[in-house]
This record gives structure tokens, sequence and C-alpha cells, in this order.
């Protein structure tokens, strides 16, 4: 017996909500705002906004449909099913944060404060759902295929992630680490740094993008669906042990970028979020390459 399509409305508490939380009244949060000169008026529009659309969307599910709602913070211990389309309603971040959980579901983002928003990945609006839900577990269904980005440790750890994975310090320490291709091509070269990012064409809009620019680089940018990557260390600088020749580069579909840690303690984390990280230590080794799952994001 097949199983009936699963909606998860994938969503996150609002600036109203964490405000509640923390000073426990609509008026205790007004004063604390006021104090600083800021007016919770404009933080509860926005809560309200993401309310009604959550509202909406929700009406929108098929009534053959089962559904449930997750909160972003409980995204590591929920088990996805192959029947699930994922509806993330809020921010392109979001998006992103529920990537590294899904193994091909269709997902739709819905933009649940238009204006504030880039609209990457959330691009579409509540109103769209009625008809963007059906399509997405039709044969005619329209989705892009982005890539995504690993990093496999020598004792089988593993991360994924749309946007970016980070390499470095739990701290603002130095990191230090041998850094080359996995086919050895060049020696690896011991460096001191900040840290490694390795990017997709997603992340290309963001954190990437950035270190693009500060090292002034030529290699092309990738695009979302381009099963390529780029490579920067962050602030890397000489010394008589450490280089600094190989501080960018791009990966192909097959290529993979090999850091062994020369440090106490490195950690590596996705999409920025630093609870979810790989804890590495001295002598270990991290493997960061494009992943085989991509990110179905319903056009």
């Amino acid at each position: 017996m097949t199983l009936a399509p699963r909606a998860v409305l994938v969503h996150r508490r609002t600036e109203y909500e964490e405000l509640l939380a923390r000073h426990g009244t609509h008026g205790q949060a007004a004063f604390f705002l006021s104090s600083r000169g800021r007016s919770l008026e404009a933080v509860a529009e926005r809560h309200h906004r993401t309310v009604r659309a959550l509202a909406e969307v929700a009406a929108a599910v098929p009534l053959a449909w089962r559904r449930t709602r997750l909160e972003r913070a409980d995204l590591d211990r929920f088990l996805f099913g192959p029947e699930d389309v994922v509806i993330v309603v809020g921010q392109d971040g979001l998006v992103a944060n529920a990537a590294k959980y899904l193994s091909g579901q269709p997902v739709v983002g819905i933009d649940a404060d238009p204006g504030r928003n880039p609209g990457v990945l959330v691009r579409h609006r509540a109103a769209d759902a009625a008809k963007l839900l059906p399509a997405a577990v039709s044969d005619r269904a329209s989705a892009d295929e982005l890539t995504m980005v690993e990093a496999v440790a020598d004792d089988t750890q593993r991360l994924l992630a749309l946007n970016e994975i980070y390499l470095g310090p739990p701290s603002h320490q130095t990191a230090r680490y041998r850094i080359g291709p996995d086919d050895d091509t060049r020696t690896p070269e011991p460096q001191a740094s900040s840290g490694v990012l390795v990017g997709t064409g997603t992340g290309a809009t963001g954190w990437l993008r950035s270190l693009w620019q500060q090292h002034a680089s030529t290699l092309p940018l990738p695009g979302p669906a381009e099963p390529r990557l780029l490579w920067f260390v962050r602030e890397a600088w000489p010394s008589p042990a450490t280089g600094t020749s190989q501080v960018q580069g791009s990966l192909g579909p097959t290529d993979r970028l090999r850091v062994t840690v020369e440090s106490d303690r490195l950690v590596a984390f996705g999409d920025g979020v630093e609870s979810d990280a790989l804890e590495l230590t001295w002598g270990q080794t991290v493997r960061v390459g494009r992943a085989r799952e991509r990110l179905r994001l319903v056009t």
C-alpha cells in the first residue's frame, strides 16, 4: 500500500516569539525594546505575517495528505520519509538548514515576509501553495537540482551542506593543518590561518562571494546547479613553517580537497550551524567535495 504524501511545514520561531520567551509578556518585551530606542510594533507585524503565511500554506495542503509541523530546532531529530513534501516557510537560510537532512524530497520555499528576503531559495508566496503542492508530487513537477557539498572525515563522520562548509578553529585561535588536492598532484602545504571555506553555487550569493571578492579571485563563481565548488583559505599567513601558495581553487564533480589537522581541535560545520559540527583532532584527515545528494527545489 502506497502512503499518501506527507506535508512537512518547516518554520522557525519569529523574533517576536523569541522576545516573549525571554521577557514573558508583550508589555515587558515592548518596554525592553523602547529602552533601546526600538519599537515592538514592527517586530509584531512581521510575526503576524509569518503566522498568516503558515496558516495559508497549511490550508492549501490537500485533504488526502498527511501533515506535520517542524520547528528549525528539531530538524536534527526528525526522520524525513521518501514520501514527504517539505514546505519551508520563512527565510532563504531556513531552506539551507533543512537541506542537509533530506535525500531527494521536493522542497517548496515560501517567503513569509516578501521584501525582506532575497528570495533565492524561498521563491514563492503563500498563495502559490495550492497549485505548487499537488504539482510537487506529479510527473510534471519542475525543480532545480542544486549542488551540495560534503565533508567526510577518516573516522567516517560526514557533514552535508547546501551553501558552504567551514573548517577551522572553534574560537579565534589559529587553525593549523596541511592542505592540498586529494589526488596528490601537488604536495600538501602546511598552513596557519583562520580556516578554510568550501562553497557551492548557491552559497556564491553569500559568504563564498565575500571571500571571492577579498581574494580578488579570477575563478568564475559556479551556478547553483553547476557541479563545481570553490574553496578559499581565510587570512593565511606565511612563516618559516607555513605557506600561502594554496589559498584558493576550484573542485570539479569528482575532485576532493584534503585537509589534515595539525591542531589539538578543529571543527567543520555547514551553513553556519555551529551546533552540528564535526569534531576533528590532531592527525585526522577530512576530504571535502561535491555531495552525491542534491536539493530538489520546486520552481
